[in-house]
């Protein structure tokens, strides 16, 4: 065979393979939030339903900023996004190694480790979302109520089951007033 012929076959394969690559970048960034860093929904599904029904120690917690609208209304959005990227941070700190955390979008958050006691515990995340985040010289104060299901409460592992029981968690602290954990 020439040179010719071999560059010709050659070239739409590299093409290709060059288009491919792009499209796995686009895809990685779609399960990212621009803002955070952190998954998507999207992205840490795929992830969480995986380490769900393979760690039986499993743990997924789910976070709701309290009041995030009054940070937004006083001290503008671009307050508003410190704070979500701070908090985005201290939750994917708190994971560390051993799971993964989310934006679910707007001011509600999720994570998964897959051995809670690896982490510093629910009490140590519950301080680290509450501490205060300063933008514009200003301290805001933030607080975020965590709701929380172990994977052993659950009849079948199943990451909605998981999540719906979280939810159920988190709002039973709501309705105990802000700041709390359960």
């Amino acid at each position: 065979m020439d040179t010719y012929t071999i560059a010709a076959a050659g070239l739409p394969a590299l093409g290709w393979a060059l288009h491919g690559g792009l499209l796995l970048r686009r895809l990685a960034t779609a399960r990212r939030d621009p803002l955070t860093g952190l998954h998507t929904r999207a992205g840490f599904t795929a992830h969480a339903d995986h380490l769900i029904t393979r760690h039986a120690n499993a743990l997924v917690v789910l976070v709701d900023l309290d009041d995030f609208k009054a940070i937004n209304d006083t001290h503008g959005h671009a307050a508003g996004d410190v704070v979500l990227t701070a908090t985005a941070r201290r939750l994917a700190d708190w994971c560390g190694r051993h799971g993964i955390a989310a934006r679910l979008g707007g001011d509600e958050f999720t994570a998964i480790v897959t051995d809670p006691a690896r982490t510093a515990g629910l009490g140590a995340l519950r301080d680290a979302l509450d501490a205060p985040v300063t933008h514009d010289g200003h301290t805001l104060r933030v607080s975020a109520s965590v709701g929380h299901c172990h994977r052993e409460q659950l009849t079948v592992p199943v990451l909605t089951d998981a999540l719906s029981a979280a939810d159920a968690s988190m709002y039973a602290v709501k309705g105990h007033g802000r700041r709390n954990t359960r």
